[in-house]
């Protein structure tokens, strides 16, 4: 993976630095419960799906998905294999969920078959999985306007292995209808001998309509890209046009297959460092500095040019460029000081400096041709200093004034991965990542669809608060926008050990976390109180109050699906859905 060259640019306006907390608020959510005529086609995990990537991956699947070309409309595949659909119009008079696509009978159920997997790719195309390698593009017409249309396959094709679908998009290139569709799988590596032995694909797979005008549509695969990881990305989308391709994760991804035939992958660029020797040496104590610097054979005294102020050094050679020169670190004592020649091969400089203590990080200010070498006392004194950081025990000895860290006593908000997360960017055409962004401590939480028409949003932590930033690939110098803050999310979120869910309104006016079972917090955004309240302690008066509100829903099964809109909160179970009404728009 290439060098991180782009930052996330936080927008300051949008972060209240006055935030105190949330309050709980006791009105109750009103909510309206559905129940299914058969259970959700849950796929739980096997014997052979050991690792945390299958969990991430196929164990915290979401089930219930979200149009958004259409408000309040929501998708899922029940046991039977239809896919489901309730659009809510009116909260109490909800009706039953109509099937939309029926999934054929002839998909295996074999052990390594995963659940079905949906994408809505446009207001009038949709992407489905079977869940046991196949992959079908179906034609819906306009959603919103016939809810009770059965959906048209258009293209149905066996890709191989098993996988879900993660993104998928339609768009016009040269007059032809294409839909670009995001793959993901989780496959066994022979290669992979210390890991878990199983490597993370993602296959970015482009479909063309191959029919001429007057005839009737044929689609067919045009081309496919696979790339290979050791981690379930956070994020992978398609950008506009299918002009490139944008993944988060722990670990780097790499292009490896393009039309089944191998990347080849670029050599490595050798370092450019010149294999010339160090012009100085030079140590210090506490006390002073001692420098060494290398003179051309058989140069006299007279011949030396030796410069020396509280704040500056030259040193040199009569009928030359000085040989060091520049401004020191911090002042010395220029009466103190002094300079003889060693070996007739080298001026030693001895500088006295003028605040004992502060030991000094360079010679030179920028001047990086020289070798600093430690003495024996001082690596005695380093080692020492650093004993306590080194300990075979955990805690050893708690009392000490400097004590061991002991990891038992950080909290869950305190983690921090083990490899650093990256964010790229890469380009369709070379296939290479142009921007990456080191993401480090920034925690991923989710992702929501703000704007059809744009990439997905995700949202990260952000010190204490969760920022949503917007990708937009067409603006290199500002790739990544940041529109919207939820304050201190970011850290009541690490305190949640049960949450499997995290999302957002597409306006964000709530933010809502999701645990296994039964529990939903909604997160909303300070609002202006209709009292006159003061805060205690500052005695000043509080203008904006952000509620925290939490529903309880009536079922002991596990949550398998959570999506928020503007105005409600589906959340799915594996015999109802839940439809909360959050927001009175």
């Amino acid at each position: 993976m290439a060098a991180s060259n782009y930052s996330l640019k936080v927008n300051r306006q949008l972060l209240d630095p006055n935030f105190e907390s949330y309050r709980l608020s006791l009105d109750p959510i009103p909510t309206y419960n559905v129940e299914l005529d058969a259970a959700v086609e849950e796929v739980k995990l096997k014997d052979s799906h050991y690792t945390l990537d299958h969990v991430r991956a196929f164990g915290m699947y979401n089930y219930l998905h979200l149009d958004p070309w259409y408000e309040d409309s929501v998708f899922f595949v029940d046991c039977k294999g239809r896919v489901l659909n309730l659009t809510v119009t009116l909260d109490t008079a909800l009706g039953k969920p109509r099937e939309v696509y029926q999934l054929t009978a002839d998909s295996e159920q074999g052990e390594e078959r995963l659940c079905a997997s949906l994408s809505l790719t446009s207001a009038t195309w949709a992407a489905l999985s079977d869940g046991a390698g196949r992959l079908l593009l179906l034609r819906t017409c306009k959603r919103g306007e016939s809810s009770h249309v059965k959906w048209e396959p258009l293209f149905s094709e066996e890709l191989g292995e098993p996988f879900t679908i993660l993104h998928s998009l339609a768009h016009v290139q040269a007059g032809v209808h294409t839909i670009e569709v995001l793959l993901l799988r989780i496959q066994k590596d022979s290669e992979e001998t210390k890991g878990s032995g199983y490597s993370v694909s993602l296959e970015w797979i482009t479909v063309a309509n191959a029919a001429a005008q007057d005839q009737e549509k044929s689609y067919e695969v045009k081309k496919r890209r696979v790339l290979m990881g050791k981690s379930v990305p956070h994020y992978a989308a398609v950008a506009p046009q299918g002009k490139g391709l944008m993944v988060a994760s722990e670990k780097p991804f790499v292009f490896a297959h393009v039309d089944g035939r191998p990347v080849e992958k670029p050599a490595a660029e050798p370092m450019e460092v010149e294999a010339t020797d160090p012009i100085y040496f030079w140590q210090q104590t506490a006390e002073d500095v001692t420098v060494s610097v290398r003179m051309p054979e058989g140069f006299t005294r007279d011949e030396v040019r030796f410069r020396l102020t509280a704040d500056t050094l030259s040193v040199g050679v009569l009928g030359f460029p000085p040989l060091l020169k520049g401004r020191l670190h911090a002042p010395v004592d220029p009466e103190a000081s002094a300079w003889i020649i060693k070996n007739d091969k080298s001026l030693e400089v001895t500088l006295q400096k003028r605040s004992e203590g502060p030991m000094w990080l360079e010679l030179v200010t920028g001047d990086r041709r020289g070798e600093y070498v430690v003495s024996d006392e001082q690596a005695a004194l380093i080692h020492e200093r650093l004993t306590h950081l080194t300990s075979e025990d955990l805690n050893s000895n708690p009392d000490k004034d400097k004590p061991p860290c002991n990891s038992q006593e950080l909290e869950d908000c305190d983690g921090f991965p083990e490899d650093s997360s990256s964010l790229a960017y890469f380009d369709g055409e070379s296939l290479k990542p142009t921007q990456v962004v080191n993401l480090g401590g920034h925690q991923y939480l989710f992702t929501v669809d703000v704007n059809p028409s744009e990439m997905p949003c995700f949202c990260v932590r952000h010190d204490v608060d969760a920022l949503v930033w917007q990708p937009r690939p067409d603006q290199p110098s500002n790739m990544w926008e940041h529109i919207a803050t939820f304050n201190a999310l970011g850290y009541v979120q690490a305190s949640k050990r049960d949450k499997k869910f995290a999302t957002c309104a597409p306006n964000f006016s709530y933010a809502t976390l999701g645990e296994c079972l039964r529990r939903a917090f909604i997160y909303r955004q300070p609002a202006p109180v209709d009292t006159v309240l003061f805060n205690r302690k500052q005695g000043r008066q509080v203008g904006q109050v952000a509620n925290q509100q939490v529903a309880s829903l009536d079922s002991n099964q596990p949550i398998l699906g959570f999506r928020a809109t503007n105005e409600r909160l589906f959340v799915l179970t594996s015999s109802n859905l839940f439809v909360l009404k959050v927001n009175n728009n």
